[in-house]
């Protein structure tokens, strides 16, 4: 896919005077990519235990999180609770050169993604949780307040055991998501902010400011960690 849908979008984007402006764009790049909008409710009897249900992030947004990072052809991006696709609608929009994986714990939400990623190269679904995956393989992650404080720290825990190379990982939330990564050995803050009103049309995007942080971790090749950050 050419970039003539992306383009179409972001000039959309910068038009829009109200939400319901930039939904529709987000459904229309949504269709031109999935064939389907991917802005899915999930299935309430799959949340609880710290798990909670994905939210679509709009294309600006990951225009502004993911747009900036640099991928190459051997770097592969893991979605932790991808919904129905809207980050690999996202790669698939804007050509990113490397393999995207999204795994999503609503079974019903991961067949929608897998459907229309089926054939495409490049483009990866597994139902299941994060938790429970090998993470090792991955060289950047994005996270969409996917679960709690808790579960973060252990899907951190399993994260720096298994990787064996520096990675970026980019994480939104509402919840303070910043402070599980505080004093852990080997992560560098290389970003932070926060989306709540829309650049250009003023009005709110979210219920509540949604606060990101990018962060680079890496590991030591003799075993030790390196500063925590404070």
């Amino acid at each position: 896919m050419d970039d003539l849908s992306m383009r179409a979008y972001r000039a959309a984007s910068a038009r829009a005077a109200c939400e319901d402006d930039q939904s529709r764009a987000d459904r229309a790049l949504d269709v031109a990519v999935a064939g389907e909008p991917l802005a899915a409710l999930g299935d309430p009897t799959v949340l609880g235990g710290g798990a909670h249900e994905p939210t679509p992030t709009p294309y600006w947004i990951l225009d502004d999180l993911l747009g900036g990072l640099s991928f190459e052809q051997t770097d592969h991006l893991l979605d932790v609770g991808c919904g129905a696709g809207r980050v690999l609608a996202y790669a698939a929009a804007t050509q990113l050169p490397c393999r995207v994986t999204g795994v999503e714990l609503d079974g019903r939400l991961a067949a929608r993604a897998a459907s229309w990623t089926r054939g495409r190269d490049g483009l990866e679904v597994i139902a299941g949780s994060a938790l429970d995956i090998p993470l090792g393989a991955y060289t950047h992650f994005y996270l969409f307040n996917p679960f709690d404080q808790v579960l973060l720290v252990e899907f951190l825990d399993r994260l720096e055991a298994q990787v064996r190379r520096s990675i970026t990982l980019v994480h939104m939330s509402d919840n303070g998501e910043s402070f599980a990564y505080l004093g852990r050995a080997g992560w560098m803050r290389e970003r932070e902010g926060s989306f709540y009103e829309h650049p250009a049309g003023g009005f709110p995007v979210f219920g509540y400011p949604q606060h990101y942080s990018i962060w680079r971790y890496v590991p030591d090749a003799n075993g030790a960690k390196g500063a925590p950050v404070v």
